[in-house]
């Protein structure tokens, strides 16, 4: 099967964006548009333009054929920015998040994949690639989810030692641990200050999982369907329905090791870091 899907959440609140983010941090369009509309639409750069036209570039550029957008119910703003741009030799399709009866918000990431797999069936039957839509991961990152392997999924390890963040910030990542074959043993979603540093390898390192993965779809369906809703953050985690995966078929994923930064639009402060991109 051809490993030319990509899947984008795009899909969330940005509460901690709208949170942080004052007047007088950025200019008058920059606060409007973080505060009335998804921070992937924030204008960044020399150029003004949203994360999602870098990502998808990107995935162009990794020759990615198939691209599937996760957004809320409401994604007029997604659908007139993309419209509004020349992406030759690719298809962008847009999958809605619709939430559940008896519930403010959408039921999280795992649940985001069901309902893109749900619209669009034939992910079922193919390999693809499901990614944040507020990172911005490299051309090469992208590249490597597609080649050819030995297991039906993959994910990207990132080393922590690369990020330009303080280690803090770990909490809000995934951590995870690997066996000697590179394959993926355990994978815990923001995890505890006090608990991290039982995650680092040998060498000290510690990796972590930036929501990126590889998925053959017939296999990952059932896990991210049934994944358990977290009792503290009420919602159901992708990372959660990847350690639920590894453990009834161990091996099962293997973990690309990685050395590079990894631009996150999470905060208002994270807009600066992409003053310089074009």
């Amino acid at each position: 099967m051809k490993s030319d899907n990509l899947i984008i959440m795009a899909a969330g609140a940005s509460s901690r964006m709208k949170k942080s983010l004052k007047k007088e941090m950025v200019d008058s369009n920059v606060f409007e548009i973080a505060n009335n509309s998804h921070k992937s639409l924030i204008p960044l750069g020399k150029k003004g333009r949203p994360l999602v036209y870098y990502l998808i570039k990107n995935a162009i550029d990794a020759n990615y054929s198939n691209i599937y957008i996760i957004t809320g119910v409401d994604n007029d703003d997604f659908k007139e920015f993309i419209i509004s741009q020349s992406f030759n030799n690719i298809n962008i399709q847009f999958v809605k998040q619709y939430i559940p009866k008896g519930r403010e918000k959408p039921l999280g990431t795992s649940d985001a994949v069901v309902q893109a797999l749900d619209q669009f069936p034939e992910l079922k039957k193919s390999i693809f690639t499901v990614c944040n839509g507020d990172n911005l991961y490299s051309v090469n990152t992208l590249n490597s989810l597609k080649e050819k392997r030995n297991h039906p999924h993959a994910l990207i390890s990132y080393s922590w030692s690369a990020f330009n963040y303080e280690k803090e910030r770990i909490s809000k990542f995934a951590v995870i641990s690997m066996d000697s074959k590179n394959n993926l043993k355990d994978i815990v979603e923001k995890p505890d200050m006090d608990i991290v540093d039982n995650y680092k390898d040998e060498s000290g390192e510690i990796g972590l999982s930036m929501n990126i993965f590889s998925f053959t779809g017939s296999m990952i369906y059932s896990y991210v369907k049934n994944c358990p809703i977290n009792e503290k953050r009420n919602e159901k985690e992708l990372p959660e329905a990847v350690r639920i995966l590894i453990r009834e078929n161990p091996n099962s994923m293997f973990c690309y090791k990685v050395s590079e930064h990894l631009p996150d639009l999470t905060n208002s402060s994270d807009i600066e870091n992409f003053r310089d991109i074009e």
